[in-house]
């Protein structure tokens, strides 16, 4: 029986080169929460959507405090029709 998992369907069809652009546009994405994190900036549900790929309202339904890789999310405040977020390092 093999234990391995099986790659999905889209993976199988991707080739090598196109896994490493996949894998090096994930260091760019993490590299930018890495950079907002460190500097302490707060980004919209809109822009931290597109840093995790996802869409606005998934992130809004998440809570206020939840995990993403290697950061805590938080929700800081609102300003206007606009939910102000903050990423925090965990090791």
């Amino acid at each position: 029986m093999n234990d391995l998992p099986s790659p999905s369907s889209e993976e199988s069809l991707l080739s090598r080169e196109e896994r490493v652009i996949q894998i090096k546009n994930l260091i760019d994405t993490l590299r930018v929460a890495e950079e907002v994190a460190n500097k302490g900036y707060l980004i919209t549900s809109a822009e931290l959507a597109d840093l995790m790929d996802i869409n606005a309202s998934a992130v809004t339904s998440r809570g206020d405090h939840w995990s993403w890789r290697n950061w805590v999310v938080s929700r800081v405040r609102r300003e206007g029709n606009q939910i102000l977020w903050q990423l925090e390092r965990v090791d």
